[in-house]
C-alpha cells in the first residue's frame, strides 16, 4: 500500500502548546452549517487505497483555501462544517499527479456530496529529455508504525537489513551488527508479516538489502499482532513486482577484501494470477582487531587472561523463494509461497595469549586460535486464503505456515607454543533440527464508513532438539576425545494458542482502537537421558489502545498503550554447559521467567511547507527483565548465563526533522534522548543504576544532476549501561554516489562505509568477583560497487483523464 510520509510522529509538549491556540481558533471559527463532502482516494494502476493523501478544500469563486484533511487507512476522507456554496477540492500525495475535482455544490437541499473513488496516477516528469519518476520518501511516519523505503538508502544498497537499520529511528546497531530497538535486543522480526523460526539477529544479517522493498518499525502493535518482542516488531517486506506481464530486477555487488554477491527477482503477472521467483547469493568478509582482558578474584589472588590479535569474520548467505497468487473469482484469492535459505558464518581469531596469577604467578605466554563456524538451513512454506464478502472491507483470511531449520555450530579453541605446536585444545559441537507449525484465521466486519471489528484465532507449536558434544585434545594421541560428562541432548516442546478482538472507529476527527488478546502457553523441556524435566503452563492477557486526532492541514496527535511479552529463546533455556573456549563457558536457565512490558507512547506530527517535523514521547516499564550475565565458573573461566534481574525503565523522546526547502538538497535529522534505569539484584549484589542515553543521525541527499545523486550520512550512539557494566559510544560516517542510465533502468552506486574509522566497539562487565573487558575494531573504510538493472515488458492498465471520477467498485487486498 502506498503511504505518505506523515508529517511526523512523536509528542513534544512545546510543539503542542505552540500549535494549540491556532487549533482552538480554527475550531471556534468553523461555520455552524454542517455541509459534508466525502470520497476515497485510490492508486489507479493497482486499485489500492492511498492512506494520508492530502485533501484541501477551496472556494471556487475566489480560490480561498477553507479547510483540509487526510485520508484514512482505507483511503476515505471527510470534510464537514461547510457553508452552502460551490467548491473544488485538490488531492495530492507524494509521487502521484495532483488532481482537482471542481463544481462541488453544497446547499440546504443537498448538504452532503459523496464523490466516490478518485484515481491518482504516478507522476512522470520530463526534465531535459530525461524521464524522472517521483519517488517515495526514505522514511514515512504512519499512525502505528514507521516505514523505511529501502530504495532510498543508497549507503546500504550492497549490505543487509542490518545496514539499512543503521539509519532508522528507534533502532541502534553496534559495530558487530547487533540490533536493538529502543535500547532493547528483545524484539520480533517478521518477513512479509509472518514470523520466522530463526533468531532476529540471524534473519536481519542474512537478508540482502537489495531484495527488500520496505522495513516497518512497529513499537506499539495492536492486539491483532503476536505480543512477542518487548520493544516491538521489525517487519521486512520483500520485493514483489506488480506490473502486468514480465518484470524484474537484477543486482550485483563487489567490494574490497573478498566481498561480492548478487540477486535477481523475476515476476509474471496477468489479470487473475501473479507468480515470482527470487534468488540471492552473497559473500561478505571483514577483518578486524580484537582485544580482551579477563580477571577473576579468589581471596588475595587475582587471575589474569589477556588476548590480542586479528579476527576474520565471514558470512555466506544464499537462498531462493517463489510464490504464486491466484484469483479464484471476484472475491477469493489464494497465495502459495515457499523459500529455502542457507547461511554459513565463520569467525576466526589468532591472538597473542598471556595468562598469570598475581601474586606468585609466572606468566604463561602462548598463541591462542579460536574458530567458530555456524551454519543453518531454513525451509518455509505458506498458504494464504482471502475471501471478501459484500460490502467491501468485510473479509476472512486464513494462513498456514510451516517452518523447519537444521543448524550446526562448531567452536574450537587451541593453544599453540612458540613453534606453533599444539599444547591443548577443545572442540564443541551443537546441532539439531527445529520445526514450527502456525495456523491462524482472521475476520473483519465493517460497521459503517469508519468502524470495524477484527477478531481472530492462532495456534502455533514449536519442537526443537539439540545435541551438544564436547571434545578435548589429547596430546598423546594427537586427536580430539569425546568428554561424555559435558555432552548432552535436550528437547523443547512449546504450544501457544491465541484469541484476539479489536474494535476501531472514528468520531469526527478522533480515531480510536481498543483490543484484547488472550494466550495460553504450554512449555516442556527435557534433558534426555537424565530424567530431568522443566514444564510451564500459563495464561496471559495483552490489552492495547490507540487514539488519534486529526487537525486541518495534516497535523495529527496520537497516543497508544500496549502490553507485550518476551518469551525465553531456546538457547536461553538449555540446561547444560556449552564451552566456547578454554576461558568462557555458557549455560542456559530453564527456570527463566518471561519479560513483561507496559509501553506508553504520545506523538504529534506537523508540516512546515513541504518539510515535516515529528516528536514521539515514550515510557516503557519492563518487569522480570532478562539479561545475559557473567560470573566466575572457576579460576580464569567466566560463566555466561541468562537471568531475571529485576525491573527497568526507559523514558525518552524521539525527534525527526525532514527538510525539503531546496530541490537539490534534502537533509533528514533524527534524535533520540532517553533516561534508562535498572532496579534489581543479581547474585546477592545490587545492580540498581541510572544513565542518560542519546543518539543522533543525519542523512544528506544531494541531487547533483538529474540522474546523479550523492548521499552522506553520519550517526552517533552514546555510551549506555547494562546490569553489570557498560558499552562505549561510537560514531560512523558513510557516503554513496548513484548514477542512473537508460531511463532509470540501470543504476550504478559506489558506497564508502565507515569513512572515518571511528566505530571501535568496547564492552565492560564487572562485579566483586570478576572484571571483563573486550574491544573490537573492524576494517575501515569499506568500499562497495553495486549495479542494478530493472526490466519489464508489460501493458499499462487503462489510464484515466485527470478530472474523471471513477466510482467503480474495487477490491482491496
Amino acid at each position: 500500500m502506498f503511504r505518505r510520509i506523515l508529517p511526523f510522529t512523536g509528542s513534544s509538549a512545546l510543539a503542542l502548546l505552540i500549535g494549540l491556540p491556532a487549533i482552538i481558533f480554527a475550531q471556534q471559527s468553523a461555520p455552524a452549517f454542517n455541509g459534508i463532502i466525502t470520497g476515497r482516494v485510490v492508486y489507479s494502476e493497482q486499485n489500492i487505497p492511498i492512506e494520508y493523501a492530502n485533501i484541501l478544500l477551496y472556494s471556487q469563486n475566489d480560490n480561498e483555501q477553507l479547510s483540509g484533511t487526510i485520508t484514512d487507512a482505507r483511503g476515505h476522507f471527510r470534510l464537514d462544517r461547510i457553508r452552502p456554496g460551490i467548491y473544488y477540492i485538490e488531492i495530492s500525495f507524494m509521487g502521484f499527479r495532483p488532481k482537482q475535482i471542481k463544481d462541488i455544490q453544497i446547499d440546504l437541499a443537498a448538504p452532503e456530496t459523496a464523490i466516490g473513488n478518485i484515481m491518482l496516477e504516478i507522476t512522470v516528469l520530463d526534465v531535459e529529455g530525461v524521464s524522472a519518476v517521483a519517488e517515495r520518501p526514505a522514511l514515512e511516519y504512519l499512525i502505528d508504525k514507521k516505514v523505511i523505503n529501502v530504495g532510498k538508502q543508497m549507503t546500504a544498497v550492497s549490505g543487509t537489513a542490518v545496514d539499512v537499520l543503521e539509519n532508522v529511528p528507534s533502532v541502534s546497531v553496534d559495530i558487530e551488527g547487533n540490533v536493538s530497538l529502543r535500547g532493547s535486543g528483545n524484539f520480533t522480526v517478521l518477513i512479509d508479516n509472518r514470523p520466522t523460526i530463526l533468531e532476529p539477529s540471524d534473519v536481519l544479517q542474512q537478508i540482502p538489502a537489495s531484495t527488500i522493498e520496505t522495513i516497518e518499525i512497529i513499537t506499539n502493535p495492536s492486539a491483532k499482532y503476536d505480543p512477542d518482542g518487548m520493544s516491538g516488531i521489525i517487519n521486512i517486506i520483500l520485493k514483489k513486482k506488480s506490473l502486468q506481464g514480465i518484470s524484474g530486477v537484477a543486482n550485483s555487488n563487489i567490494g574490497i577484501n573478498d566481498k561480492y554477491g548478487g540477486d535477481f527477482l523475476i515476476n509474471y503477472r496477468r489479470s487473475f494470477y501473479n507468480t515470482y521467483l527470487a534468488v540471492n547469493y552473497n559473500n561478505w568478509s571483514y577483518v578486524g582487531e580484537r582485544e580482551s582482558e579477563n580477571r577473576t578474584y579468589r581471596g588475595d589472588t587475582t587471575f589474569y587472561v589477556l588476548s590480542r590479535g586479528e579476527s576474520i569474520f565471514k558470512r555466506n548467505p544464499y537462498g531462493v523463494r517463489a510464490g504464486i497468487d491466484l484469483s479464484l473469482g471476484a472475491r477469493d484469492k489464494i497465495s502459495l509461497g515457499g523459500q529455502y535459505n542457507k547461511r554459513s558464518m565463520n569467525r576466526s581469531n589468532l591472538a597473542d595469549h598471556e595468562q598469570w596469577a598475581d601474586p606468585d604467578g609466572a606468566p604463561n605466554i602462548c598463541l591462542s586460535q579460536n574458530h567458530n563456524q555456524h551454519s543453518h538451513s531454513f525451509y518455509s512454506m505458506t498458504v494464504d486464503y482471502v475471501h471478501q464478502f459484500l460490502p467491501r472491507n468485510h473479509d476472512f483470511t486464513g494462513q498456514l505456515n510451516i517452518d523447519q531449520r537444521q543448524s550446526t555450530q562448531t567452536s574450537s579453541y587451541a593453544v599453540l607454543d612458540t613453534a606453533n605446536g599444539m599444547i591443548s585444545g577443545q572442540r564443541s559441537v551443537e546441532k539439531g533440527p527445529g520445526t514450527r507449525l502456525r495456523l491462524k484465521a482472521d475476520y473483519t466486519l465493517p460497521l459503517d464508513d469508519h468502524g470495524k471489528i477484527e477478531a481472530g484465532f492462532q495456534s502455533r507449536s514449536n519442537r526443537s532438539h539439540e545435541e551438544n558434544e564436547l571434545y578435548e585434545y589429547d596430546t598423546i594421541s594427537g586427536a580430539y576425545v569425546l568428554k561424555p560428562e559435558f555432552s548432552h541432548a535436550a528437547s523443547l516442546n512449546r504450544a501457544i494458542h491465541s484469541l484476539y478482538s479489536v474494535y476501531s472507529n472514528r468520531s469526527g476527527k478522533i480515531g480510536y482502537q481498543i483490543g484484547l488478546r488472550g494466550e495460553y502457553e504450554y512449555r516442556k523441556i527435557e534433558l534426555i537421558g537424565k530424567n530431568r524435566f522443566y514444564s510451564m503452563n500459563r495464561w496471559d492477557y495483552f490489552p492495547t489502545a490507540h487514539v488519534s486526532h486529526q487537525f486541518p492541514g495534516g497535523h495529527q496527535l496520537m497516543a497508544s498503550y500496549a502490553r507485550r511479552i518476551e518469551r525465553s529463546r531456546w538457547w536461553w533455556l538449555e540446561p547444560f554447559l556449552t564451552w566456547s573456549d578454554a576461558n568462557n563457558v555458557h549455560r542456559g536457565n530453564p527456570d527463566l521467567k518471561p519479560e513483561y512490558v507496559d509501553s506508553y507512547e504520545l506523538g504529534f506530527q506537523t508540516l512546515f511547507g513541504k518539510s515535516s517535523f515529528s516528536a514521539e514521547l515514550y515510557h516503557r516499564i519492563t518487569r522480570d527483565k532478562v539479561e545475559q550475565t557473567r560470573s566466575v565458573y572457576v579460576d580464569n573461566i567466566i560463566l555466561h548465563t541468562v537471568e531475571n534481574i529485576g525491573t527497568d525503565y526507559s523514558t525518552g523522546i524521539e525527534l525527526m526533522f525532514d527538510m525539503k526547502t531546496l530541490k537539490w538538497w534534502q537533509p533528514n535529522l533524527m534524535v533520540n534522548l532517553y533516561d534508562y534505569r535498572i532496579a534489581g539484584e543479581l547474585y546477592g549484589e545490587s545492580i540498581s543504576r541510572q544513565d542518560f542515553n542519546w543518539s543522533a543521525r543525519i542523512n544528506n541527499e544531494l541531487q547533483i544532476l538529474p540522474a546523479t545523486r550523492l548521499q552522506i550520512s553520519g550517526r552517533y550512539n552514546s555510551p549506555t549501561i547494562t546490569a553489570q557494566g557498560e558499552r562505549n559510544g561510537f560514531f560512523t560516517a558513510d557516503a554513496a554516489i548513484k548514477q542512473e542510465f537508460l531511463n532509470r533502468r540501470l543504476s550504478v552506486t559506489l558506497q564508502a562505509r565507515e569513512l572515518l574509522s571511528s566505530s571501535a566497539h568496547e564492552n565492560v562487565a564487572e562485579s566483586s568477583t570478576f572484571y571483563s573487558r573486550s574491544s573490537f575494531t573492524r576494517e575501515s573504510p569499506v568500499f562497495m560497487l553495486n549495479i542494478s538493472f530493472n526490466f519489464n515488458n508489460y501493458k499499462p492498465e487503462r489510464r484515466r483523464d485527470d478530472n474523471q471520477i471513477d466510482v467503480e467498485s474495487i477490491e482491496e487486498y
